[in-house]
């Protein structure tokens, strides 16, 4: 970050400028999931560093910032993050899912969640830690009395990491067991011009690996199935088929497994894709016409990712049993051809998959204010567009029998899975605060209030960001050998509360609502944590 200038003056237009800064606050809004592991020195600061970029990692932030690094230097950085979310689950006193009215998830609370890493072209291992750790590294190149500036860097621009698996009746399980969404920049060349003492401009090609997935228990609590349950229960209560069942629709064929439970497991469903190659454009000016005032501006492009990699489904014994029974008895066959129901369910279904996945577009704009040649202001506002997650289409490579079933619920297609995400586009302010006790260490401290992008009627449990506030505090000590390091820990906590049929991604109960309300007529409520620990140590070589 800059060092503090030579005069301890006051000025009125500094004042100004303060009031101008502040006036950034009001109103504004931030997707939750950007910029959270990828710099310590960003971070320290709530990622206000687009008008004083942090050395290398200007690469990612604005890469007009290199133009200010003089010879070759290096950075080395880690992290530590762990994610907690805890969930509570509470059935509304009307809960009537066909007939069936006692859920077993019904007080219970999620349980512990463990964090994992995508490694590129390997996959996610198995071990699981309560947090992860990632190294990070960057280089830059300035030749003597050149005005431009090289560099790259390895680094983790986004990531989300939720393991459920530990305990296999976590209530959670029905809405991710495992979730895992990453993208790793290992290439992001850069290059940076000194256009004059006061201008820069910068531009840097981020080329990422990105993984995305879901492993997850999947139940239907729906009315019709309840209603069809409740059916069996009349006709043979013991589970056991007869022979007016046998003559007629076959309800009871598929014998005491084939009884329908709405809050029954029904499924297991694992999906694992990746994109090995997916390229962005950082482009960044800076403008820094005092030593105590600066303005910077980044445009961080995005993309229409096509990822590739394969699914599993794995069907309980309940809804094979159940079309086995049918299709064995006299006019089952006919309402199956019907409904579209497929004639038999296996119990694992595999292939390949592809699906489309935008990265938004972001561009950010910030401004700093050397208050006195000790107190250092800065302030950005950023917008993302995460508009474009407005839904998101899995397609595979054959018809899935397992999807047939929901026909009867009007889902033609059962070759792809459709999920209504309906993000917004967010807009985000960030403000941080640089105290420079000497001139070798100072301190810092962030401020980011992050509104969700996912509107309170779209949340699920695949991705549970509500509105959090970041808080952090670091700070940098300068080496006399021109090393520097800097260190930063941060919290950030976010909770939700979400009444029984007020979210159709989670919680609705109406007929056809099917794909996928999985905690029907029940109030979820819980809250997303995040710690987070990081190091960087810069020197020249």
């Amino acid at each position: 970050m800059t060092p503090a200038p030579s005069s301890t003056a006051f000025p009125a237009r500094r004042l100004a400028c303060a009031l101008a800064l502040a006036g950034l606050a009001p109103g504004a809004h931030a997707g939750v999931t950007d910029n959270l592991v990828t710099s310590p020195t960003a971070m320290a600061m709530g990622n206000a560093v687009t008008a004083d970029p942090p050395g290398i990692e200007s690469i990612h932030f604005n890469p007009a910032g290199l133009a200010r690094l003089t010879g070759t230097q290096k950075i080395d950085s880690v992290f530590m993050a762990a994610i907690r979310n805890p969930n509570h689950f509470v059935s509304a006193p009307d809960i009537d899912i066909g007939g069936f009215k006692d859920d077993p998830v019904n007080g219970k609370s999620s349980g512990p969640v463990r964090q994992a890493m995508e490694i590129p072209f390997y996959g996610i291992p198995k071990a699981r830690l309560p947090a992860v750790l990632v190294p990070g590294l960057g280089v830059s190149y300035n030749a003597p009395g050149s005005r431009w500036t090289f560099g790259t860097m390895v680094y983790l621009s986004a990531a989300m990491s939720i393991d459920r698996t530990k305990d296999p009746d976590d209530p959670a399980r029905f809405d991710g067991r495992l979730v895992q969404l990453q993208r790793l920049v290992y290439l992001s060349p850069a290059a940076a011009y000194k256009v004059s003492d006061t201008l820069k401009i910068g531009i840097s090609v981020p080329i990422a690996y990105s993984a995305f997935a879901i492993n997850t228990d999947f139940r239907a609590p729906n009315k019709l199935l309840g209603t069809v349950g409740q059916l069996q229960k009349a006709v043979c209560p013991n589970g056991n088929g007869t022979v007016i069942d046998t003559l007629t629709f076959g309800l009871c064929g598929g014998g005491p497994e084939g009884m329908v439970n709405p809050f029954k497991r029904a499924a297991n469903i694992d999906f694992d894709l990746r994109a090995s190659f997916d390229p962005t454009v950082n482009i960044g000016v800076l403008w820094e016409p005092k030593s105590w005032f600066a303005l910077g501006l980044v445009y961080q492009g995005g993309a229409r990712t096509t990822y590739t990699g394969s699914y599993m489904f794995h069907s309980d014994p309940m809804l094979r049993s159940f079309v086995r029974g049918l299709h064995s008895s006299l006019l089952g066959p006919v309402v199956g051809a019907v409904t579209g129901m497929p004639q038999e369910i296996p119990e694992y279904q595999s292939g390949n998959m592809t699906a489309r996945i935008p990265f938004p577009w972001r561009v950010q704009a910030g401004m700093k204010l050397m208050l006195t040649d000790y107190v250092q202001l800065n302030a950005d506002v950023s917008y993302a567009d995460w508009s474009q997650w407005n839904e998101l289409t899995f397609q595979f490579d054959r018809s899935v029998k397992l999807l047939e079933m929901a026909r009867l619920f009007g889902y033609a297609n059962s070759s792809q899975a459709t999920f209504k995400m309906g993000f917004r586009s967010v807009v985000n302010y960030s403000l941080g605060t640089q105290l420079n006790l000497t001139k070798k260490l100072a301190l810092r401290f962030g401020y980011e209030p992050r509104k969700s992008s996912i509107p309170g009627d779209k949340m699920s449990l695949l991705a549970p960001l509500p509105d959090t506030k970041l808080k952090s505090v670091g700070l940098r000590y300068r080496f006399d050998d021109g090393g520097e390091v800097n260190l930063t820990g941060s919290y950030m906590k976010g909770t939700y509360n979400i009444p029984a049929r007020s979210d159709c991604n989670l919680n609705c109960d109406n007929f056809f609502n099917l794909i996928y309300n999985p905690y029907a007529a029940t109030d979820v409520s819980g809250s997303l944590i995040v710690k987070y620990a990081g190091a960087s140590y810069t020197r020249p070589f």
